[in-house]
């Protein structure tokens, strides 16, 4: 007789026994048992309002009870109408077009076809290029593999390879990121640094030959892979002032870093860009509904409207009414408890608090991000900015002692160099009090220290 499994759902990890949620109230997750999880990373940077908003709760049920889903080969709804209204008017640079999907990874790849299909649009068919950056993740599909810069490694093996690689799109090509605290040389001023990175992007479209690339796809600040990394004062102008010279079409990728997670609605805001395309997901949902976005420039999209007259892609549940409906009553909390000013606030004595906490810790290199998206690097060396070796596996065990005190926090490791270095990502509700962010570095720290500790111990064989 076969032997029974603990579950039929296959889980991510199938070496490890989750604990089961079972309830979620404010910014606190209760398993079976009843411990409560400080939720620090809002999951993955989904939950920006906490658990069980009943503004947001009684929207979706009202919609539920009016009509959960039309397809839209068929119908619009009034709430995909009245969330395309708002994200419109919202963001900056004029009109906008909005295309609903079920998370991040369906808007990138929706992104990158919208790309190709407006070149070929407006009469450039050999633009069939996707340039992106080292260190980014942009989804979990194929296609949004093949321009992520982070991909997946199979346990156990070193150098690990990446199973998907063979599938992987061929008419891609990925330049440096802008990671200041570890890749700008000593003696290089921010500026110079600036420049160099940024006028990556040029070279990178002379060598292919500008009448090859469809477009260039950048997160505004790097989520998981880097650990909040943002931009240096001017790279996203520069990189702006490049798409235009070459005719290449800028995608900002918002899907971790956007809705106010950053301080203001959009990330970019802060840099002083307007870009083509944008995607969206998360926190446009909050968590109650899977939803993402794809939003498009009005004088973009109408050129397909005049030219071929239709967007050629779709899945099932595009612009699905429920979604929509959520997303829709999540932008309204936003204006009506002002939750974007709160995040703002909150991020900066967040930031104080770390820096407090964390500032002399001997082995936090460096602390970054804006407002409630903030990421700690860890290195073995302040001085020399050695990370930790990758056979500490030192994210994981971050990971699971901070789910020991009680916090739930985003920890990754291959920060430095996909293998080594590691961080840990911080993505809190915006319903935060200042009581919280007392447990929050309170629990983090000693997380920290146990998993440093414990992995210290056993590389010296002493367990």
């Amino acid at each position: 007789m076969p032997v029974p499994v603990p579950s039929h759902v296959l889980h991510r990890n199938l070496r490890i026994r989750l604990p089961r949620a079972v309830r979620a109230e404010g910014v606190y997750i209760y398993d079976a048992d009843g411990k409560a999880y400080l939720d620090a990373s809002g999951g993955a940077a989904v939950s920006c309002l906490g658990h069980g908003h009943p503004k947001v709760i009684e929207r979706i049920r009202q919609q539920l009870e009016r009509m959960p889903f039309a397809h839209t080969a068929f119908f619009t709804n009034d709430a995909a109408e009245e969330l395309a209204d708002k994200l419109s008017e919202k963001a900056p640079g004029g009109e906008w077009r909005v295309y609903f999907l079920s998370g991040g990874s369906e808007a990138n790849e929706a992104a990158m076809k919208l790309a190709r299909q407006i070149q070929i649009e407006r009469g450039e068919d050999t633009r069939d290029h996707i340039i992106s950056r080292r260190q980014s993740y942009h989804g979990s599909t194929i296609g949004c593999m093949s321009i992520s810069g982070r991909t997946p490694i199979l346990r156990g093996r070193h150098p690990s390879p990446n199973p998907f690689a063979p599938m992987f799109m061929p008419t891609v090509r990925k330049i440096v990121p802008c990671y200041e605290y570890r890749w700008r040389r000593k003696g290089e001023t921010q500026e110079a640094y600036t420049a160099r990175v940024a006028g990556a992007l040029e070279e990178a479209i002379l060598d292919i030959g500008p009448e090859r690339v469809a477009a260039f796809i950048a997160e505004t600040v790097v989520g998981a892979t880097l650990g909040a990394a943002p931009p240096t004062p001017g790279y996203f102008k520069t990189i702006r002032e490049i798409c235009d010279r070459y005719g290449v079409l800028l995608v900002i990728d918002e899907v971790m870093c956007g809705m106010g997670r950053c301080g203001t609605l959009f990330a970019f805001e802060q840099d002083g860009i307007v870009p083509d395309i944008i995607t969206l997901a998360k926190g446009l949902g909050g968590g109650y509904q899977p939803i993402g976005a794809m939003m498009v420039r009005e004088e973009i999209i109408a050129e397909v409207e005049k030219s071929s007259g239709a967007f050629a892609h779709g899945h099932t549940y595009v612009g699905h009414a429920t979604a929509c409906a959520a997303g829709a009553a999540v932008l309204r909390v936003f204006e009506e408890e002002d939750m974007v000013a709160r995040s703002a606030m909150l991020g900066e004595k967040l930031l104080e608090r770390l820096q407090e906490r964390f500032g002399d810790h001997e082995h936090i290199g460096d602390i970054r991000g804006r407002a409630m998206f903030r990421g700690l690097e860890l290195v073995r060396d302040r001085a020399t900015k050695q990370p930790f070796p990758a056979s500490w596996q030192l994210a994981g065990r971050i990971k699971s002692k901070a789910m020991e005190h009680g916090l739930i926090c985003y920890p990754m490791g291959g920060t430095a160099d996909r293998f080594s270095g590691d961080h840990v990502l911080l993505a809190p509700p915006f319903i935060m009090e200042e009581r919280h962010l007392d447990e929050l570095v309170d629990k983090l720290a000693r997380a920290i220290d146990d998993a440093i500790t414990e992995a210290r111990a056993e590389a010296r064989g002493e367990r």
